[in-house]
């Protein structure tokens, strides 16, 4: 066998062990996930339907380390979790950070948020930033700005990219269990400088008191009905329902609040929110009430 042929099947050999060797770890990691994956839908079942609140919490604090666990595996990132139904999971559009969110509920009727926000780092090394639910902590929360370590906890369903603000940001669209008696949806914003996650930022405008320069916007409404509140990309614009009390009598009393028919929003205009008010919708979009899940009524296969 002459130099050339020795040299070409050094080259084979080279190139089939190499693919067998990340075949091998693309298995190993597959495997991985698979086992911790179970292990995780397991103790979601746990936090949401064990009927006592202690069991519902210690679940959560397994959930919480066996989450951190599974994302310290090779290609984290890119796996979708689609087994945890009670989790909201979702992914920025430019792939920069993956978002989880979710709720214990307590006896009383209220709820405490749980997350984190998982970065997309170039070396493969786990980022995290934890989100720590200090929603009664909270005096104004409309007219704060914190860090990721005192979040006003919500449950998201929609990441909304704005690049063209002096700031690059995002804006989230969330859920807020709140009582027995009411419900909150939340827009909020979410930036990262620092090293840090910043939620709450200035950028609503308008004519609306309500709503004008708050670094977020916070909705509450009766808790047996429902609010739209979703974006629509093609015109740029955050809908929501236009809430109103029952009657005069009620004014400032949100379980007597909801949708009146009416549709206000904020349209992205140069890296702000523009208050917008009653827009015509033929066919108003569907939030699919947030793909929350009540925790009670969580299908686990």
């Amino acid at each position: 066998m002459n130099r050339f042929s020795l040299i070409l099947l050094a080259l084979i050999f080279a190139l089939v062990t190499s693919a067998s060797a990340q075949h091998l770890a693309q298995s190993g990691a597959s495997d991985q996930f698979m086992f911790w994956q179970d292990s995780l839908k397991k103790l979601n079942h746990r936090v949401n339907y064990s009927e006592v609140e202690p069991e519902r919490y210690n679940a959560n604090y397994a959930f919480i380390k066996t989450l951190v666990s599974t994302l310290k595996i090779q290609g984290s990132f890119n796996h979708d979790f689609d087994s945890l139904k009670a989790v909201s999971i979702i992914r920025s559009n430019d792939s920069r950070f993956k978002l989880f969110t979710w709720h214990v509920l307590n006896d009383d009727g209220s709820y405490r948020y749980y997350g984190t926000i998982q970065m997309n780092s170039p070396d493969g090394k786990l980022k995290l930033f934890p989100l720590v639910d200090y929603t009664s902590s909270f005096t104004n929360p409309t007219d704060s700005v914190t860090t990721n370590d005192r979040w006003y906890g919500a449950r998201y369903y929609k990441i909304i990219p704005v690049t063209n603000a002096s700031t690059p940001y995002y804006i989230l669209l969330g859920w807020k269990g709140n009582t027995v008696k009411t419900t909150k949806k939340v827009i909020d914003i979410v930036s990262f400088r620092n090293d840090k996650a910043y939620f709450g930022m200035p950028i609503f405008d308008g004519e609306d008191k309500d709503y004008a320069n708050k670094k977020r916007i916070i909705f509450e409404y009766a808790r047996k009905t429902s609010m739209l509140l979703n974006y629509l990309p093609e015109q740029k614009l955050i809908i929501f329902d236009h809430l109103a009390p029952m009657n005069q009598n009620v004014i400032n009393q949100y379980e007597f609040y909801g949708p009146d028919m009416s549709y206000d929003g904020f349209r992205l205009m140069n890296g702000q929110c523009q208050f917008t008010q009653d827009i015509p919708l033929k066919n108003p979009p569907s939030d699919k009430d947030d793909q929350f899940i009540a925790p009670k009524k969580v299908i686990q296969k």
